[in-house]
């Protein structure tokens, strides 16, 4: 039988979603070499612009250029993202398979820990390491990471235990395959499409949750511009300069709007089931 192909350009939810977050990325990254103007450029007598064709989306009010500090904020979220996502992997992808498939002591207690953990969300984590350490990216960070593992933990074990439950896993055993092989060459490859679709969700949730630290002033501290940031100082502004609040805003909304639409393309290209469904 051929191997179904996935067209994921041919989904509207994944083409739509891979546009958006190709334009952040693109802006995060273009942010590395060039901004119209120095993000920590002050410039108090111009302060407050609206939208012309010197600055295209304004000036803040202190004058510096908001599409400077939204591309430099993009690369700070990209940032955060792709590392608190890829902790969340490295460390709770393995926890999760090693719980399902070596049940007993070890697999209550990591289950109960991870419970713990969704007993303390990302928010209030880091609230509680701002209490002891201060705040800072690197506290945001860490607290939305732990959350990301106890996710990824969870999400493992569950299609780890859906992977062991079939024939060919018996079989396997049967024959005399080692854990660590059927692990390697079963368990592993069947719930990679799982985790790739958490981690597009977990990857969106990581925004919304440093955008949350910075409005809290826990997250990127100053003068590193942050979307959360950016929305909490348009804040006293939103009757008199609403633009202000529009482009962060509307950034996070279609960052994450973008990688939902992601993951729910690759979800629909990935699952055989949905497919199936769709055939009937």
């Amino acid at each position: 039988m051929r191997p179904r192909r996935l067209n994921l350009a041919r989904r509207p939810n994944f083409a739509i979603g891979a546009v958006l977050t190709g334009l952040v990325i693109l802006a995060g990254a273009a942010a590395v070499f060039f901004t119209p103007y120095p993000v920590d450029g002050v410039a108090i007598g111009s302060r407050l612009q609206a939208p012309s064709a010197a600055h295209w989306l304004g000036t803040d009010m202190l004058g510096r250029d908001m599409l400077s500090m939204l591309m430099k904020g993009a690369q700070n979220a990209l940032i955060i993202g792709f590392v608190t996502v890829g902790i969340g992997l490295v460390f709770g992808a393995p926890l999760g398979f090693l719980a399902a498939m070596r049940p007993g002591l070890w697999s209550d207690v990591s289950l109960r820990a991870v419970d713990l953990v969704f007993a303390f969300p990302a928010i209030l984590t880091a609230i509680l390491i701002a209490a002891v350490y201060g705040p800072g990216v690197i506290n945001a960070v860490l607290a939305i990471a732990i959350f990301n593992i106890a996710v990824f933990a969870r999400v493992a074990r569950g299609a780890a235990l859906q992977v062991l439950g079939q024939s060919y896993i018996r079989a396997a055993e049967a024959i005399g395959r080692p854990p660590l092989d059927i692990a390697l060459r079963h368990v592993l490859p069947n719930a990679a499409a799982v985790l790739l679709v958490q981690a597009t969700i977990q990857f969106a949730i990581a925004i919304l949750a440093e955008a949350g630290l910075s409005y809290l002033g826990l997250g990127v501290q100053p003068p590193d511009p942050s979307w959360g940031k950016m929305l909490k100082d348009a804040q006293t502004l939103i009757f008199t300069h609403p633009y202000q609040a529009v482009a962060p805003g509307a950034a996070i909304m279609l960052f994450v709007l973008g990688l939902n639409l992601l993951g729910d393309g690759l979800r629909d290209a990935l699952d055989p089931r949905i497919h199936a469904i769709r055939l009937l």
